[in-house]
């Protein structure tokens, strides 16, 4: 470990046949090519040219994502018809940059210090393909839209305002190194200091995916639809669509905040071939060979130290035999066989600026689970190849990977067209901790924006425990509470262990499972507190929980005795932990608005309501005999069965006469839910102290309340592990190429109904155009058209909203409009003006 080391601490991808990082696991573990060929007709419908399908050497190959044209705009808070101008790259790597956050365990809402993204992409095939028409006819400021929307130029800045991120936002554009160039930047960045965590990343997404290509000899594409890296039989590549972003963080620093560690990047290189070459296309030798060189050297590892080489790999005639010669000079001669070579393009095609994070995610994963995996089609060596010449062999089996005399290490190239050559150097990460002694339960809390994206979180993460038995619970809850926006709807159990977590998110045990919405009064809940008959595992809860055992010192020091005979004690204890589990929930957040308590929970109720000071509240519960100065109570109090008068809870009396257990927890919930106040019951005879705690601040939560969880989580408990990420609920945003559009896809002609209508009915016409287009725009939450009268600054209109409206209304009705909002703005004000423009002609 040096002070240069970088971790990656969370990954995300979709690449073709794999839209998680988990599927992409399984698909290299199994040596499966997620190629497809599309059938003529289907390649038909994504507006393939019939005759170029008919020409001979035409190959019917695809590797695509699916749901290219879904997108989840409103979780991002993006209008549907800016959605549908955004270029899919855009929004493909926004949600994987969120996932990717999520995974390494952040909020970017929270997270304390600054996340730089360096990021890149593909060349725009949406707007020339489907928007062309637009920008062609568009007015100024409809081009300037499309070019916000669709120019490479703000795909890293996107991300940085939409995720509220505050470190260095740099697009990079280096062709099909772009990924690990970009990963190169951005451990430059975090070593310089400038960010303490950065997104690396890219995307390409080829549109139409299912088009097909012509192969033609000297190309870079495969006769047959099939990557053959170093085989003889190799002719071409197969060009793809995927996403795929890392998290980084300083190697120190992710070891002290509990990050899990996927792979540690030991050092990074980047060159670029100048002149020294055929030509601006051709690969040269001398540059890589250079740039490999340059990466061992910053990483301090020499090349007889790397067991793997995640190759560029293109499975081109030329550019293999190239890249082996360089590698070959970079690492010697020594050792045949001993440094295996793979190419994940064989797997999925070749990704283009995305090319070389498929290959840095691959090895990551190589190194995490201690295991190599086939590069495919590699049958009989290309005869270019000099194999003899260096330490290599392509790996065509899944095998373990065996220990050696280090940590298990790799190197990971990409080349891009041009000739700016990168190279990381990896490494396996290293041996985790030991986890913290097991508690005797843990707030596991699950949210979403939606109850249908709720519902999918739940059964995602119930799996996710199912499947992984041995996960520690503490860390898993720990994600959960600090890593993930707390959304507004939400679930929340206590669990004991994970196979408990799993089952109940499984069967959604009423009885244990609460659920809410976070929108309501933060303050409106009751404190209830029955009679206390027993207060297990209070003596654990003490010696675990500082502020638990802060207030148990306290009412020890009052009475003058040891706190371990305050909780030994049956009588004292039924006061003191009660007390006490109420005030570290007030010292968390939950604030509640009335107080109930009867039996022995009455005399807490009253201490805690201000009525009975401490000192007084503990004599009474010693039996001691004391006059208790009443003061008039901060909130309503109750004994469960009515509330008390001012007066009645201002009287010794009230507190001094003997306790009975009048009430029960049913007479006293009726209560409350006639004051509209969520109930929040502190009783010891629901569990161990922990539990009841637990149950008390998670039903809080569920509707509300801002719990300061961070309180539960000590040093040494604030560890991150991957889970389940974010149920996006996509939906279909796209603008369909001229060539496709129906009849139907076309705008109504709005200036032939004005023309037609009479004077009074022009107006309304325009004003039912403008309230869809301005909800559009302005994306109220219930939903709702605005009124012809309401006022659009009140609805969230700026004066850019209010120019597209009117710029929009203009293209609509084929007029160079020069109208602008009355003051205040309102639809009906400017479809009057323009109404009576047209009425003079």
């Amino acid at each position: 470990m040096t002070d240069c080391d970088v971790a990656i601490i969370g990954m995300a991808c979709r690449f073709p046949g794999a839209p998680t990082v988990e599927a992409f696991w399984d698909l290299l573990r199994e040596g499966r090519e997620s190629v497809r060929f599309p059938t003529e007709g289907e390649l038909l419908a994504a507006g393939a040219d019939p005759a170029e399908l008919a020409r001979p050497g035409f190959v019917r190959a695809a590797q695509a994502i699916d749901g290219v044209e879904l997108f989840d705009a409103a979780h991002f808070q993006i209008p549907e018809d800016e959605a549908e101008l955004l270029d899919p790259q855009h929004r493909h790597f926004l949600q994987c940059a969120l996932a990717a956050l999520e995974d390494a365990g952040y909020d970017p809402g929270t997270h304390p210090g600054e996340i730089g993204v360096f990021a890149g992409a593909g060349m725009n095939t949406y707007l020339p393909g489907n928007l062309a028409d637009r920008y062609a006819a568009g007015s100024t400021l409809g081009r300037y839209r499309l070019m916000l929307a669709n120019d490479k130029d703000y795909l890293a800045t996107r991300v940085c305002y939409k995720l509220d991120l505050r470190g260095p936002g740099v697009t990079v554009g280096t062709a099909c190194s772009t990924s690990l160039v970009a990963v190169h930047l951005a451990c430059l960045s975090l070593l310089a200091g400038e960010c303490g965590t950065a997104l690396a990343g890219a995307v390409h997404l080829r549109l139409p995916q299912d088009e097909g290509y012509l192969y033609q000899e000297g190309m870079i594409f495969s006769p047959d639809g099939h990557c053959r890296a170093f085989d003889a039989g190799a002719r071409g590549t197969v060009l793809g669509s995927g996403v795929g972003v890392v998290v980084l963080k300083r190697l120190d620093d992710a070891l002290a905040d509990g990050d899990t560690v996927h792979a540690v990047v030991k050092g990074t290189a980047v060159t670029n071939d100048g002149s020294a070459k055929t030509g601006f296309t051709a690969p040269g030798v001398e540059r890589q060979a250079a740039t490999v060189r340059e990466a061992q050297r910053v990483a301090g590892c020499p090349p007889e130290t790397i067991g793997y080489v995640e190759a560029h790999g293109t499975g081109t005639p030329l550019g293999d035999p190239v890249e082996v010669a360089a590698l070959n000079r970079a690492f010697g001669p020594t050792g045949a066989g001993r440094t295996l070579l793979g190419s994940v393009k064989t797997n999925i095609g070749h990704l283009d600026a995305a090319a070389g994070m498929a290959g840095l995610i691959k090895t990551a994963l190589m190194l995490r689970h201690r295991t190599f995996v086939p590069s495919l089609h590699f049958r009989t060596p290309n005869p270019d190849i000099d194999f003899a010449a260096g330490p290599f062999r392509v790996g065509t089996e899944t095998v373990p990977w065996p220990d050696g005399d280090g940590p298990r290490r790799a190197g990971v190239s990409s080349f891009g067209v041009g000739g700016t050559n990168a190279h990381v150097v990896l490494e396996e990460p290293p041996a985790a901790g030991p986890a913290p002694v097991p508690r005797p339960a843990e707030p596991l809390l699950v949210s979403a924006r939606t109850p249908g994206a709720l519902a999918r979180a739940t059964g995602d993460l119930a799996r996710h425990l199912r499947r992984r038995p041995g996960l520690d619970l503490d860390a898993v809850t720990h994600t959960l509470a600090a890593g993930r926006r707390h959304h507004l709807h939400r679930r929340a159990v206590v669990c004991t262990g994970t196979r408990d977590a799993a089952l109940s998110l499984a069967i959604l045990d009423p009885g244990r499972v609460w659920t809410g919405r976070g929108d309501q009064e933060p303050d409106g809940f009751a404190l209830v507190l029955p009679d206390a008959s027993r207060t297990a595992g209070a003596v654990e809860l003490y010696d675990g929980l500082g502020d638990f055992r802060d207030v148990v010192d306290t009412c020890a020091g009052t009475l003058g005795t040891d706190p371990a005979a305050v909780l030994a004690d049956r009588r004292l204890a039924a006061f003191v932990v009660p007390y006490a589990l109420a005030r570290v929930c007030r010292a968390w957040g939950v604030r509640p608005a009335a107080l109930v308590g009867w039996g022995t929970g009455r005399t807490v109720a009253g201490c805690l309501a201000g009525v009975l000071g401490p000192d007084d509240a503990l004599a009474l519960s010693a039996g001691r005999p004391v006059v208790p100065a009443c003061a008039a109570p901060e909130v309503p109090v109750s004994p469960g069965t009515r509330w008390l008068r001012p007066g009645e809870a201002a009287d010794p009396g009230t507190w001094t006469r003997p306790v009975t257990g009048e009430a029960d927890r049913a007479r006293a919930e009726a209560l409350l839910k006639e004051e509209g106040l969520v109930p929040l019951v502190l009783d010891p005879a629901d569990g161990s102290a922990t539990e009841v705690l637990l149950n008390v601040l998670a039903r809080a939560w569920t509707h509300g309340a801002d719990v300061r969880w961070e309180h539960w989580y000590g040093p040494g408990r604030r560890r991150r592990v991957p889970l389940p990420t974010y149920p996006y609920e996509p939906r279909r945003h796209w603008i369909e190429p001229p060539s496709r559009r129906t009849a139907t896809d076309a705008p109504d002609d709005l200036r032939r109904r004005v023309e037609q209508a009479g004077p009074a009915e022009r107006s309304a016409i325009l004003q039912e155009f403008l309230r869809p287009l301005a909800a559009r725009l302005l994306e109220p939450e219930d939903g709702r058209l605005p009124g012809a009268d309401d006022n659009l600054f009140h609805l969230g209109a700026d004066s850019l909203i209010l120019i597209d409206i009117v710029a929009t209304l203009g293209t609509a009705l084929d007029l160079a409009l020069t109208t602008s909002f009355d003051d205040p703005p309102t639809l009906r004000g400017l479809a009057d003006q323009v109404a009576a423009s047209w009425r003079k002609g």
